[in-house]
């Protein structure tokens, strides 16, 4: 009678899971799933802080208005985005909103309409707005009709000449506004960017460009 070789029970029995948590069929323990998750998830968050803290610090940053000297362009808790790239490449444009330091306490945040450039002469006087300027040595009234709401009174009586890196900033809303008809012109290295987009409320989104 043949004799029939008996099988290998070794072979057929399973083997023990190696200790890098993953048995030799390749199927992953637990222990493993979660550690590769885990990295996998530091990774993430490390490549998404890398992304989003050098746009969040020197791109872009949000602001939230408090207060009524922006009416009726910005109202009361209205949520902006800032940019802050433009102006390392060129100046202010008179027009413009911009946000920046308050010069007499940096601490606080100001939202105002950039309204004379460095060099001027600007002139507030019985609700008009001069401009002296080298293409204007005679002077120009300024016209606001484009944000101003209809009616809209400049009060003061003051004449302020600017230095080469300053800038005259008035609240659209004159007569609820801190500007510099009172503290006076705004240093540019106090100024933080413009206004680039209005995210909130959703029925007054809108992307502002420059003048």
């Amino acid at each position: 009678m043949e004799n029939i070789p008996k099988p290998d029970t070794q072979e057929a029995l399973p083997k023990p899971a190696d200790a890098a948590g993953a048995d030799d069929g390749g199927e992953p323990s637990l222990l493993g799933s979660i550690g590769r998750f885990a990295l996998e998830l530091v990774e993430i968050v490390v490549i998404s802080l890398a992304i989003i803290l050098p746009i969040r610090y020197f791109l872009i940053q949000p602001f939230y208005v408090k207060g009524a000297s922006m009416e009726p362009t910005f109202d009361d808790h209205e949520y902006l985005i800032i940019d802050e790239l433009s102006y390392r490449f060129r100046a202010p444009v008179r027009g413009e909103v911009v946000v920046f330091r308050y010069p007499l306490d940096p601490r606080q945040y100001f939202i105002k309409r950039v309204v004379g450039l460095p060099g001027e002469k600007i002139r507030v006087s019985d609700s008009a707005i001069v401009i002296v300027n080298a293409e204007n040595p005679d002077g120009f009234a300024l016209d606001e009709s484009a944000y101003l709401a209809p009616g809209t009174v400049t009060h003061g009586d003051r004449t302020i000449e600017l230095g080469p890196d300053e800038y005259f900033v008035l609240g659209d809303n004159r007569s609820a506004s801190l500007d510099s008809r009172t503290f006076g012109p705004l240093p540019f290295k106090h100024v933080v960017g413009r206004v680039w987009i209005r995210g909130w409320p959703l029925d007054r989104a809108a992307i502002f460009s420059a003048p």
